[in-house]
């Protein structure tokens, strides 16, 4: 037992000191004699998941450096370790480090599976990366070299459309942020080298099919639309420049119009 100073108000505490393993499993054992109900069981529960929480900081220190708060793994580890303690059947004659070991990991890795990745996928890819991962270590020491997709393929018992499916699901686990700089002087961000929607495409397939429609038009027919509609001008500024009236423009322009309009529907 330690003894510590509160300096907040001056006055001892004993800390106990973690403890030890036979402690603790002597804690556990006791707990599985007491039958379900007694009103000894809560505060026994109690003491034997204190008792084990040193394992449990254990095995979440070492998924720690993975980009999760060490507090937030550590939690994760001690939902498995409450379930490890509520699980557990003595009877079976398995040692409770034994059962508790694999249920907080798998606890921890789940944590992993379901709540770390940037963009949802299905549990199916997230599983199906995991598989290839592991393939592509033991193959690449079994070969010497790197595995291609069909030698993973063929070690999973899978086609390579489902590791090609798996490796694309795997981009979704870390996202990068489009303020990241890409530039050596950091001036440039990752966004501003994405590129944007280009309207001029569809100008382009409306001007290659206007060049047909177009010809269908005499030379002033032609000429007024393009006044109109490349030149921008009113059709009082068309009448000064063709030498007619602004009412034979219209007249012309609404004549003009419905053939080119003609035109495109019959090729459509």
């Amino acid at each position: 037992m330690t003894v510590v100073a509160s300096p907040a108000t001056s006055t001892v505490k004993t800390v106990e000191e973690p403890a030890t393993t036979d402690r603790a499993s002597e804690l556990i054992a006791a707990l599985s004699a007491l039958p379900a109900g007694h009103p000894s069981r809560p505060a026994v529960r109690d003491r034997a998941i204190e008792a084990w929480m040193p394992l449990a900081r254990h095995l979440a220190n070492r998924y720690a450096g993975r980009g999760e708060p060490a507090d937030d793994l550590f939690q994760v580890a001690l939902v498995g370790l409450i379930k490890s303690v509520d699980r557990f059947d003595a009877d079976r004659g398995v040692e409770f480090a034994g059962f508790a070991i694999p249920t907080i990991v798998g606890e921890l890795k789940r944590h992993f599976r379901d709540r770390t990745w940037s963009i949802r996928v299905p549990r199916r890819l997230q599983e199906l990366r995991l598989a290839i991962t592991g393939a592509n270590t033991t193959l690449s020491h079994t070969l010497g070299r790197s595995p291609t997709v069909a030698d993973i393929a063929a070690h999973l018992e899978i086609s390579e459309e489902d590791v090609l499916e798996g490796l694309e699901g795997a981009r979704a686990y870390n996202a990068t942020s489009l303020s990241t700089p890409v530039s050596a002087d950091g001036t440039t961000e990752l966004g501003e080298t994405l590129g944007g929607e280009d309207h001029e495409y569809e100008l382009t397939e409306t001007r290659l099919a206007l060049a047909p429609a177009m010809a269908v038009l005499d030379e002033r027919e032609q000429r007024i639309v393009s006044l109109r509609f490349w030149g921008n001008l009113t059709q009082q500024q068309i009448a000064e420049q063709v030498g007619i009236s602004q009412m034979h423009v219209s007249r012309l322009l609404t004549k003009a119009l419905t053939k080119m309009r003609g035109h495109l529907h019959a090729s459509a």
